[in-house]
């Protein structure tokens, strides 16, 4: 008969709540795990080989930086676009609502603040503050304290559920401290592989939820620096959020499976998938950038200035460009970004998304598709 993992509680105030058991589980390592994990060490593996080799690796983590941002957003119930948040970035004008801006906005801030940080603090309880911090300043959780783990409970279910009726409800503030100190504690455990390290400490985050608000983003963000701090990857190029957000159900029911029945197994297969599914995703898409970019390249050689080949490295950055902006990022005068711009139109590269004579923004939408492609849960 399977059982929780962890205790169920009853509260001063009278409801039952979960304070989850220390990690690590007891793992049983079943062939099959053993021949996902290899699957996936495999394919990250092949990931972070062929982000060293990237002529400019940072032109493309900037567009996936941003993907990632807007899929973990989007699980959340945000509906900002890739294309709206790429456009905005741009310049442009969208009719998107800034507040949904605003927060995918935040997380991009805080994935790269987070990396940045790295440098000089390990991932810790305060790091995973400061990125709270980051990510809820000024939007709709604003008043959820950030970069302040909770002093009052929360509970997660349908909109409209109580304490007595929630589907999930974590450890309460008394206990929430105590359950922190075990998960920073498991951070630093390095017998597990690395992987399936990343599963558990993200599946227990969530199970603690230490904040009022974004523990979900926050839990996200902690996989890609997660990763980058134990080696496994370079630069933050694998972003689970486009598997989670495919198979939002599995997500959540997987995660519940765990606090119901200790089933850590199911979800770190499931993990492990996603690893495996999203490293090949990346370098498809990476490997069919560089070679549309090399290939605008070849088709714009014989152009007469130097400032167009620089304009498609501002295009690789964000397909989205006005004349205003690449004068600036390049530091020439307005009527040559123009004439740059205007060789790439007529090379078909680029295309005018407004039709107003002033402040025209112009798009590569051969790179837009190729970043808003769905991600594929399944392998190809």
């Amino acid at each position: 008969m399977s059982r929780p993992a962890g205790r169920v509680i009853r509260s001063q105030s009278g409801y039952t709540a979960f304070v989850p058991d220390p990690l690590p589980p007891a793992i049983t390592w079943s062939p099959k795990l053993v021949r996902v994990l290899s699957d996936a060490d495999r394919l990250i593996g092949r990931l972070a080989g062929e982000g060293a080799q990237l002529p400019n690796p940072h032109v493309l983590i900037r567009p996936f930086v941003r993907r990632e941002a807007v899929l973990s957003s989007r699980i959340e119930g945000t509906q900002a676009t890739l294309g709206e948040l790429l456009a905005s970035e741009a310049g442009a004008t969208v009719e998107r609502s800034s507040e949904d801006l605003r927060e995918v906005g935040n997380y991009v801030a805080a994935l790269e603040y987070g990396v940045r940080r790295l440098k000089k603090l390990p991932l810790s309880l305060r790091l995973v503050r400061e990125l709270h911090g980051k990510l809820m300043r000024g939007v709709r959780g604003d008043q959820a304290t950030p970069g302040e783990f909770r002093r009052t409970q929360n509970w997660i279910g349908p909109p409209g559920c109580t304490l007595a009726n929630a589907t999930y409800v974590p450890p309460p503030p008394d206990q929430l401290m105590d359950c922190l100190a075990e998960w920073e504690r498991a951070l630093r455990q390095t017998e597990t592989p690395p992987l399936v390290h990343a599963a558990l400490i993200h599946g227990q985050f969530e199970a603690i939820h230490p904040f009022l608000d974004g523990n979900g983003r926050v839990g996200r963000l902690l996989i890609t620096i997660l990763l980058i701090e134990r080696n496994v990857l370079p630069t933050p190029l694998l972003y689970l959020s486009a598997f989670f957000e495919a198979t939002r159900r599995e997500y959540y029911d997987r995660l519940l499976g765990i606090t119901q029945r200790r089933e850590w197994e199911p979800w770190i297969e499931y993990f492990l998938n996603g690893v495996a599914r999203q490293s090949e995703d990346a370098v498809r898409r990476s490997q069919r950038i560089n070679a549309m970019i090399a290939r605008w390249r070849r088709k714009t050689a014989g152009a007469a200035t130097q400032n167009v080949q620089r304009a498609l490295d501002l295009i690789a950055e964000n397909p989205f460009i006005t004349t205003k902006g690449a004068a600036s990022r390049l530091k020439i005068a307005f009527t040559t970004a123009q004439r740059a711009i205007d060789k790439l139109v007529n090379a078909r590269i680029l295309s005018e998304t407004t039709k107003a004579r002033r402040d025209r923004v112009f798009c590569a939408q051969e790179l837009l598709r190729i970043l808003e492609e769905p991600a594929r849960p399944t392998p190809a």
